[in-house]
């Protein structure tokens, strides 16, 4: 292991020098324990080019971002305070353009929000490209949001407001029409070696055996043929998108060159798109493999060096068994990634709506494994893709359902074919073979507004608000960082995505609209209005959130035991406090059992939702239709 600078070394002056040197010996064991088993031989050169790019790159840092590096080193838990509200959205759709982004601060700064998700902001192909996901240029911004200096002084903006610019980066692969891939087409041998281009259908085979298909719809198969390199480039989402080869160290030093212009430029969290992809072994899946999270380590230590200032959150939708790999366990413990999404908290959310039955829910959540105290789930509702029914078989079973049964009976109810469904959403990416059958919609309309509206039915839309209120209060309720999808605030419905031939193929976009700012205005003018209702529903939980210390996220959820099948049970053992939700998931009446409260708490609580007073004396309590209750006995600690 080498620690000698290369000699390409930077001075810097010696304040800066110090910072580093000492960051460079901290963190430096972690670094190198990555690099040395996904790199062997290759490992010592490797650590010397990782230290010229951090020097050259330290030394680019503004003073401002220094201060806010230093500032986060005395708040190591900065993204799991209360207070940290997320927030995600295409910038075309919310503001036009980076710059537009500023004349929207009042609406954001409004809800809380904190943690500010823009989706992918550098440059992709012409023509079909994934919703930004197949990026031909690193170095530059759409043209149509704006230029690097835009989003520079877009961060500075948002630092400001206390608000944190998070940003995709797509780790798994470029675009075609990358220069990487241009120059593999042409022959250059370095850049053929940053992708995976086999010879031989032979070859293609064998690795296909094991291999699932993402997209079966849009690219069947694993493999493209090109006539330039003359052979067989692995592209596992499109054809357009070509895998990237993480076994070779260029690809490693690449990405973490581009991540420390990203930081100089403000970006404080770096989202990690399709993580689970990038290790390939023959005879696997190629998902999820240890090899992913060596890689992952060095390149979070190696950016902490410079810009501790700097998070990481892993795009990894997989199954509990898998994902909290991406926080951290063993020898990786803690050191991986800063959040990762909860997945399986958003589809037992709708599966509980769906069923009116919480036992899947408990025993799904239950069984996942802890994660690291210094790290944050991201908890959500809805987001920008399809909802995957990835429920397990062996949970299925354990509470009485049939998994392919139940995961088809979720594609019809919230397709809105099952009948009494209150759902409008499309089906995604049909796949026969497996049964795979994902769901596209927004937040109101699987929630059953859309419908009520269409039908004026006034008891409908009463229930589809008080569902999208329960929503939201549960993933602000369930702990880490609550991400708001775009819309969702005011009840947007489902959009008419048809209408743009370039995104005809792709129904994800009906859940995608433009922002419906009229409606914003309506929400604040007339409380009383739908957008209103929804509006004024989750500002009454966010504001509740930043007044408790209880959902500090490096406390875990607990999920209890519920005496009732419509009621969700979670308990957050806070040391300033215990808490206890609860969330009714049907359209009927609940009487609770007291005694399982009392059992928990003292007997005088606070609702801290509305700030009562609770006396759990009684042997029962009421909860409405799709009531929620934060109950905490912190002011009785």
């Amino acid at each position: 292991m080498v620690a000698d600078d290369s000699p390409g070394h930077v001075s810097l002056d010696p304040s800066t020098q110090q910072s580093f040197d000492l960051r460079w010996e901290h963190y430096l064991p972690d670094l190198w324990i990555g690099l040395s088993r996904v790199y062997g031989d290759r490992a010592d050169e490797t650590l010397q080019r990782i230290r010229a790019i951090l020097l050259k790159r330290c030394a680019e840092r503004p003073d401002d971002l220094k201060r806010l590096d230093e500032a986060r080193l005395l708040e190591p838990d900065w993204l799991q305070q209360p207070t940290m509200i997320g927030y995600a959205t295409y910038t075309d759709h919310f503001s036009g353009t980076l710059k537009g982004i500023s004349d929207h601060l009042d609406h954001l700064c409004d809800m809380g929000v904190r943690y500010l998700h823009l989706m992918p902001l550098l440059q992709p192909r012409q023509g079909t490209d994934d919703g930004g996901y197949a990026v031909a240029d690193h170095r530059t911004i759409r043209t149509d949001l704006g230029t690097m200096d835009d989003l520079a002084d877009l961060t500075a903006t948002l630092r400001a407001h206390g608000i944190s610019l998070v940003m995709d980066l797509i780790v798994n692969h470029v675009a075609a029409e990358h220069e990487w891939a241009r120059r593999a087409r042409a022959g250059q041998q370095k850049y053929r070696d940053y992708f995976h281009i086999l010879s031989t259908q032979d070859e293609v085979d064998a690795w296909e055996k094991n291999l699932p298909d993402v997209f079966p719809d849009f690219a069947h198969g694993n493999f493209t043929w090109d006539d330039d390199c003359q052979g067989w480039v692995w592209a596992t989402f499109n054809e357009f998108q070509w895998d990237l080869n993480w076994a070779n160290p260029d690809v490693f030093c690449e990405f973490l060159d581009l991540m420390r212009v990203l930081a100089n430029r403000g970006v404080e969290v770096f989202r990690l798109d399709a993580i689970a992809f990038i290790w390939k072994k023959l005879g696997t899946n190629c998902q999820n493999l240890p090899e992913i999270h060596d890689i992952t380590q060095s390149l979070r230590q190696a950016i902490r060096i410079v810009a501790p200032a700097v998070a990481f959150m892993a795009d990894a939708i997989v199954g509990p068994d898998d994902l909290t790999g991406y926080f951290g366990r063993g020898r990786h413990w803690g050191k991986v990634c800063d959040m990762i999404y909860h997945n399986s908290l958003m589809v037992q959310l709708w599966s509980a709506l769906a069923t009116r039955d919480v036992s899947l829910m408990e025993t799904a959540l239950s069984r996942t494994p802890d994660k690291p105290s210094t790290t944050t789930w991201a908890t959500y509702a809805r987001c920008h893709d399809d909802i995957g029914w990835t429920v397990d078989d062996a949970d299925a079973r354990k509470t009485g359902l049939d998994p392919v049964a139940h995961r088809q009976f979720l594609s019809d109810f919230y397709s809105g074919t099952f009948p009494g469904s209150f759902a409008r959403g499309l089906v995604f990416q049909d796949n026969p073979v497996t049964g795979d059958r994902r769901i596209s919609g927004s937040l109101a309309s699987l929630a059953g507004l859309e419908s009520a509206l269409e039908s004026d039915d006034p008891a409908g839309v009463d229930a589809a608000i008080a569902r999208i209120v329960m929503l939201h209060t549960a993933i602000l309720g369930y702990g880490g960082v609550p991400l708001i999808w775009m819309g969702d605030e005011v009840g947007m419905l489902n959009d008419d995505w048809q209408r743009d031939p370039g995104h005809a193929d792709d129904n994800r976009w009906v859940h995608r609209p433009m922002m419906n700012w009229s409606m914003v205005k309506q929400a604040h003018a007339e409380p009383h209005s739908v957008p209103g209702r929804i509006w004024n529903g989750v500002r009454r939980a966010i504001n509740a959130r930043h007044r408790s210390p209880e959902f500090h996220a490096s406390v875990d959820t607990v999920v209890l035991p519920s005496p009732h099948r419509k009621v969700i049970m979670w308990g957050r053992p806070h040391p300033e406090g215990r808490m206890i939700e609860l969330y009714n998931i049907s359209e009927h009446e609940v009487w609770f059992p007291m005694e399982t409260l009392r059992s928990e708490l003292d007997d005088v609580v606070t609702e801290l939702l509305r700030g009562f007073d609770y006396d759990l004396t009684p042997m029962n309590l009421r909860l409405a239709p799709y009531e929620c209750l934060w109950l905490s006995d912190r002011s009785q600690a």
